[in-house]
């Protein structure tokens, strides 16, 4: 058996301080590792394993494309997949947004999208529009310009010196914002337009529903309509981050239409191949790209495998997997079994809140429910938590510092699409017995 811990593995892993399961086989939700042993990934690894494991048509569609050809340049060739891929893309996403640039990672949509909106107006003759608002709590990737768009203290810290000035708002955060206030009405946003100078201000970007930042917050219904008006009345462009939410996720192709609105551009990402490949989109509509293409005539972005064929052939077999088997619809189905039976999870001394749409979730820990004060991060609660949960055979993703941009914990479930609800039942259970593990090791709530 290889070593699977720095310094004697020659793999260079994110965490170098923990031995990582070798993992052998998936089979639908599951994992199993080379000790036999089995785990019921309710996360979908990063959001990402949509379909389950096992999908042979999506598998099968990437080796016949390899076949015919491996690889070719996106700034001299097209490509059937891509064309086709585009094509089903264009069905699915809100109205007008007919464009797709393909690329392989969220991270990356997320800098060519900011970089677009940037271009839009350079070539539109308002080369002072620079500037970005985006939220806090949120994340929008690791790649410098998505990175200092996010409101990531831990990560940012380290490359401070390298990041771009990036105007923060409240996010929307039902458990921990007063209804009514400028979070949850969008009214901050305006107050920063005003405040930047709309003459400045390039884009704003939004996950349309929390991500790990705000462990799954959902806002108000208007929330969006009011964020659409102010864009259009200050003349910029909205962004919506649809890395992590879209592909199906909240029950709809994309969570922005919960709110019956259109953005200017959206990301995708994650799921939108299934995680058989790395894949992702910047999608536009044609006033976004139409000044661009009447200006310099090319976009300013590259990436070596933007609009390679086989990438964008395992997309295009998600994609129409997802559309065979009623998937999209299967999510909101099993979303609302989900947030019912994650909802008795209240009634555990150490959970503040349960939250979501679809099959996307968050359950946030608090160290006490009626003032809803988090525990000490020097606790370490959710990486204890998660440790806990690991070795009960369960697997959820963890997030930190939301409460005070230091301080709160929470752990999020996204499962894969194909979940039933018996393994729904079973991700509860684990769940409670890794927090039993969890607060007797803590010694809290005991």
């Amino acid at each position: 058996m290889p070593p699977r811990r720095y310094p004697d593995t020659g793999v260079f892993y994110r965490a170098l301080d923990r031995e990582f399961p070798l993992i052998v086989r998936g089979e639908g939700c599951w994992l199993i590792d080379d000790q036999g042993k089995r785990y019921l990934d309710a996360c979908g690894g990063a959001y990402v394993a949509n379909l389950g494991h096992g999908v042979s048509e999506v598998a099968d569609a990437v080796a016949e494309q390899i076949r015919k050809v491996a690889y070719v340049n996106g700034t001299a060739f097209t490509n059937e997949p891509a064309e086709l891929l585009a094509a089903e893309l264009r069905t699915l996403s809100p109205k007008g947004l007919d464009y797709a640039y393909f690329l392989s990672s969220g991270s990356e949509a997320v800098e060519a999208a900011l970089k677009l909106a940037r271009q839009h107006w350079v070539e539109s003759g308002k080369p002072d529009k620079h500037k970005i608002i985006a939220r806090t709590p949120g994340y929008h990737g690791n790649t410098l310009l998505a990175l200092s768009a996010s409101a990531r203290g831990a990560y940012k810290k380290m490359f401070a010196p390298w990041l771009v000035p990036v105007t923060m708002i409240p996010a929307p955060y039902p458990y921990r914002c007063e209804a009514g206030s400028p979070a949850m009405t969008a009214e901050a946003l305006e107050a920063a337009i005003l405040k930047e100078g709309a003459g400045t201000v390039a884009a704003f970007i939004a996950e349309p529903v929390g991500g790990s930042s705000t462990g799954g917050s959902v806002p108000p219904k208007d929330y969006f309509k009011r964020v659409r008006e102010i864009c259009d009345k200050h003349n910029i462009l909205f962004i919506a981050d649809e890395v992590l939410s879209g592909a199906g996720r909240t029950g709809r192709w994309a969570a922005i239409e919960h709110f019956d609105v259109v953005p200017d551009i959206m990301t995708m990402g994650k799921g939108l191949s299934g995680g058989y490949v790395p894949l992702s989109a910047v999608l536009a509509s044609r006033k976004v790209i139409d000044p661009i293409a009447k200006g310099s005539g090319a976009f300013k972005h590259a990436q070596t495998f933007s609009h390679s064929p086989a990438i964008c052939a395992a997309g295009l077999a998600a994609v129409r997997h997802i559309k065979k088997h009623g998937l999209v619809e299967r999510c909101a189905k099993l979303g609302a079994v989900l947030q019912t039976k994650i909802a008795a999870l209240r009634e555990l001394p150490a959970v503040g809140d349960t939250r979501g749409l679809g099959l996307l979730a968050g359950i946030e820990f608090v160290a006490d429910k009626k003032t809803k004060a988090p525990f000490p991060r020097s606790l370490k609660f959710a990486e204890a938590f998660v440790a806990a949960a690991q070795d009960a055979g369960l697997i959820v993703w963890p997030n930190t510092g939301h409460a005070d941009g230091e301080n709160g914990d929470l752990v999020m479930l996204a499962p894969s699409f194909i979940v039933t609800e018996a393994e729904i039942d079973e991700i509860v259970a684990r769940f409670k017995t890794a927090l039993d593990r969890t607060q007797e090791k803590l010694n809290v709530h005991r």
